[in-house]
């Protein structure tokens, strides 16, 4: 089942009551002189287990910890943002799925030349998405099948980073263009979308009784959600489709607006090709997460990704 992204960029109160998100427009509910016909206008609910992704938005928003537990124990994920709207914070559930210590304990053992091999799969369908990405732009990219191509065990060439740097230098007609946190737009609105992929994907895996934390190739020990940046990799292509359509749908993009976030937030939603049929990308990344437990666990020697 698909579940629902609710994003909260203006002041709200969030509480919890009968397994039910409250929601509550604080000017409306509690403003002086508004009609009381109005007032219940300000008031919606929404079941917890519709919910998958919640994004708070705004500085002005409360929330009650019974409702935060109530959402992380339906494996919600929560996304909180900086004061430019930049996501900052992810708290995902620490039992997602009921055999977890079995499944960590297969994702401990996993051998190198395993985390290796899935590695590789890893990177060879990343490229092969930012090919597909270029040759939209009508721009070269037979060198970026190549590189695919040539992608071994772990990637020992770093041919992810040199399939990057070209990347980078012509997806947007601008080879000045500098990807990063902190980096001109449309960086921003990258930043945003690859935030939201990156919450589905580390949802995912906690329900698949994965450990977020232990990656295939990242290793950072200030990094929480290392095998989620590294499975969330061949998703990145999608942000960046939506990105470019964007950049021609809006002339100014320096400042993430509220019809920006709403295009982002159609994420989830975006329909993927994946193990030869077409779903939203929530459930594609709920497939892929499966198939990475089945790598460690020995039922399969492959991770099932978006068909390029």
């Amino acid at each position: 089942m698909i579940k629902r992204v609710l994003c909260f960029s203006n002041p709200a109160y969030l509480k919890l009551k009968l397994q039910q998100i409250v929601i509550e427009i604080p000017e409306v509910v509690y403003g002086k002189g508004v009609p009381d016909n109005l007032r219940q206008e300000g008031v919606r609910t929404i079941p917890i287990e519709d919910v998958g992704v919640v994004i708070l938005d705004h500085k002005q928003i409360t929330i009650t910890q019974a409702l935060m537990a109530a959402l992380l124990e339906n494996n919600c994920a929560i996304i909180t943002t900086n004061d430019q709207h930049l996501p900052v914070g992810l708290q995902l559930p620490l039992d997602g799925n009921h055999l977890q210590n079995e499944r960590f304990r297969e994702q401990l053992d996993a051998s190198e030349p395993l985390k290796k091999q899935m590695w590789q799969q890893t990177v060879i369908s990343k490229i092969l998405g930012q090919a597909i990405v270029l040759e939209g732009q009508g721009i070269e990219h037979k060198n970026m099948l190549a590189w695919a191509k040539s992608v071994r065990s772990g990637d020992v060439e770093n041919l992810e980073g040199r399939a990057a740097a070209y990347y980078w230098r012509n997806v947007f007609h601008n080879p000045n263009f500098i990807r990063g946190q902190e980096g001109d737009p449309p960086n921003n609105l990258l930043n945003y979308g690859y935030a939201i992929v990156r919450a589905m994907v580390a949802r995912a895996l906690v329900a698949a009784g994965l450990l977020p934390t232990l990656g295939i190739h990242h290793h950072n020990k200030y990094n929480a959600y290392c095998l989620a940046d590294d499975i969330m990799e061949p998703y990145r292509p999608f942000v960046d489709l939506l990105v470019i359509d964007m950049m021609k749908k809006y002339e100014d993009i320096s400042q993430i607006t509220t019809e920006m976030k709403r295009d982002l937030l159609m994420l989830p939603y975006e329909d993927v090709m994946i193990d030869g049929k077409r779903s939203p990308m929530m459930i594609a990344i709920q497939t892929t997460a499966n198939s990475v437990y089945k790598c460690f666990s020995g039922e399969a020697r492959k991770i099932i990704y978006p068909d390029w």
